[in-house]
């Protein structure tokens, strides 16, 4: 099972705009250099396995075809999306993004956070399951766009 990274996204502070872009530092234990969570200012920045988040390009398309909701390139506030790798299942299992080695933790379920922030109803319900995953950094390094995304 191995895929890609075809996005990344940081935002710098709770509630910020997300930045898109092609390369960011993963350090161990903190998070992605210049994200909110490496800084422990993020909504959820006191759950652990908060390092990471990615979520499946298919996942998006599924929401978009299935409920009629297109989400705009890092609305859903997760930092890295993948395509052709199954997300839920590495909970529990260690993996690489490039060279950086992580852990996944828990799927990222959605919140009404979310929905509040993107004022759209439904997305909520339309991202249930199939809204991430969060994950521990282990070992950082850098992240880059089409870098592979494999189980260890």
């Amino acid at each position: 099972m191995t895929g890609r990274v075809r996005a990344i996204h940081i935002a710098a502070e709770r509630g910020a705009q997300v930045e898109r872009v092609e390369s960011v530092r993963a350090v161990a234990g903190r998070g992605l250099e210049g994200d909110r969570y490496y800084d422990t200012e993020g909504t959820f920045a006191d759950r652990d396995g908060s390092d990471l988040t990615l979520i499946e390009a298919e996942a998006l398309e599924g929401v978009e075809r299935e409920y009629d909701i297109a989400l705009e390139p890092g609305a859903h506030r997760r930092n890295v999306t993948t395509e052709g790798v199954g997300l839920n299942h590495l909970v529990g299992e260690r993996f690489h993004v490039g060279s950086v080695v992580c852990e996944g933790v828990e799927l990222c379920e959605p919140c009404s956070s979310l929905e509040r922030h993107l004022e759209t109803r439904g997305v909520r319900d339309a991202l249930v399951h199939r809204g991430g995953l969060r994950a521990r950094i282990l070992e950082g390094g850098p992240v880059r766009t089409d870098a592979t995304v494999e189980r260890v």
